[in-house]
């Protein structure tokens, strides 16, 4: 539900399961690794009880509170040192079948070993703040009720079956979620840092390994990111970077020339909130053009811009409603944050595969 915020989770343990067969007085030992997108601000590692209580017919709280204080963590010293206060959730049923959700947020963390460019966005809460929390839940919800919906949105411009949106959705989404582990280094994926003598200091270079993961190409997987801040609103750069039309102007992928969008599923009812098939233009009539996998998200919090070259018959299975497990992909992007009440910023994060050792 929440990828770009939650680099990984798991249930240490479970003290109560709750009563009468429903999460009522639910109590788990939980931990997770909490991220901006950005190798400038550390990935936040909480170790924290997790409470479920029903507080009124169709009103439901789910509180969090940290299990230990802020101390110096020298085994783990890339994650920055936090707590979390007491924060959560109260969601109320509404008589027209929806939710109202009430989210509070309460942290505490020590801001020195953040780079200064990311200080505003974190003393603002945009980052790690309920208003972060809501806007990602609420962007999700709506693709969820596309997703679960019999009709296919009219901006949808594709011949793709139902089980071929699905299949394509799930690769977008696999591979927007190994961009964000590219980007933080959680420890989703076991990375070795590169010391590189003429790269600067802001830039994090990586390696790993991709040994028998029919997702990924074999060999060793390169992985660049950097944090830039940018004198230009959020909405106009993400539109900048989305436009298939003006892929040339960056993108050394679009071999000099305008993409082709081959389809368009939509996940939400902003239009940037959608998945794409894009088509650059081959270099000359002996080469095959690419094909471009696309995902683009926007919402109050911030937005991503993510792709990967896909194989063009593996791309036919995925659109046909064929398992797209097997469809290997290594994504690249870019992660664009408001940087506090003023000026802006943009995040952007690249991975390359290199064959051999």
């Amino acid at each position: 539900m929440f990828p770009c915020m939650i680099a990984r989770t798991s249930t240490t343990d479970v003290i109560s399961s709750g009563v009468g067969g429903t999460r009522n007085g639910a109590l788990q030992l939980m931990h997770a690794e909490l991220q901006v997108l950005s190798p400038l601000v550390p990935v936040r590692e909480v170790n924290f009880l997790r409470f479920c209580k029903q507080h009124a017919e169709g009103v439901w709280a789910v509180v969090d509170v940290s299990i230990d204080t802020i101390r110096e963590t020298s085994g783990a010293p890339s994650f920055v040192n936090c707590r979390r206060l007491p924060s959560g959730c109260v969601v109320q049923d509404m008589p027209n079948g929806y939710s109202k959700v009430t989210w509070v947020e309460h942290a505490e963390y020590e801001e020195s070993q953040v780079h200064q460019l990311y200080h505003p966005l974190l003393r603002s809460g945009m980052a790690f703040g309920a208003q972060r929390w809501v806007a990602t839940l609420q962007r999700q919800c709506e693709c969820l009720a596309i997703l679960m919906s019999s009709s296919v949105p009219t901006r949808d411009h594709t011949g793709i079956t139902a089980s071929g949106r699905r299949s394509m959705l799930k690769l977008a989404q696999r591979m927007t979620d190994n961009f964000c582990a590219g980007v933080c280094a959680s420890t989703v994926h076991k990375w070795n840092k590169l010391n590189v003598g003429n790269v600067d200091e802001d830039v994090r270079v990586m390696t790993r390994k991709s040994v028998d993961d029919p997702g990924e190409p074999p060999g060793i997987v390169l992985s660049a990111a950097t944090s830039v801040w940018l004198p230009v609103s959020p909405q106009r750069l993400f539109d900048f970077l989305r436009d298939e039309r003006l892929r040339s102007e960056w993108d050394i992928l679009s071999n000099g020339g305008p993409m082709q969008e081959m389809a368009h599923i939509a996940k939400g009812q902003d239009h940037g909130n959608c998945v794409s098939l894009l088509r650059a233009s081959a270099m000359n009539a002996n080469q095959s053009s690419m094909l471009i996998l696309q995902e683009t998200c926007i919402d109050a919090a911030g937005s991503l811009v993510v792709y990967a070259p896909v194989d063009i018959p593996a791309m036919h299975v995925v659109m046909n409603g064929g398992d797209s497990a097997y469809v290997a992909l290594l994504p690249s992007g870019f992660a664009i944050v408001p940087d506090g009440p003023g000026s802006r910023g943009a995040t952007s994060n690249g991975q390359v595969n290199r064959n051999g050792g």
